[in-house]
């Protein structure tokens, strides 16, 4: 799930290297709602991980 992150990243970098601003811009805002919803997925999993071992 986070390769898709990455691919937006590398997507947003070479679009900003070119000038292409809009699509840089747009690629590293999906990239940021990308790694924190995959953050909070991360998360969620550990507690649910750790109380069902409790």
């Amino acid at each position: 799930m986070l390769y898709y992150a990455l691919v937006f990243l590398v997507i947003a970098l070479i679009a900003g290297v070119l000038g292409f601003s809009g699509i840089a811009g747009a690629s590293a805002g999906i990239a940021q709602i990308l790694f924190f919803l995959f953050l909070a997925f991360l998360v969620i999993s550990l507690v649910i991980g750790f109380f069902r071992r409790a």
